[in-house]
């Protein structure tokens, strides 16, 4: 059986931004959530699906999924 699907806490839209914007966002968001906490980034940054992953490595966070549609990266991030 699949454990169920986390659904976001926090949305943090960062469209139409460029580095370093949504990488410098999304850590300043996830450094004042709850662990447990789910945060859903809205990105438009191609850079962002190689950044965020790697900022993300550095810290003890998971990436639960990365989707892709329209030109438009959503990453669902879960505190830890």
């Amino acid at each position: 059986m699949d454990e169920p699907k986390k659904q976001a806490t926090h949305r943090l839209d960062v469209l139409g931004f460029f580095c370093p914007v949504p990488v410098a966002e999304a850590k300043q968001a996830l450094s004042s959530m709850a662990e447990g906490s789910v945060l859903e980034v809205l990105a438009s940054d191609p850079e962002t699906l190689h950044d965020i992953p790697m900022m993300i490595e550095r810290t003890p966070h998971h990436i639960l999924d990365v989707k892709q549609s329209q030109g438009e990266f959503t990453f669902l991030i879960e505190v830890m």
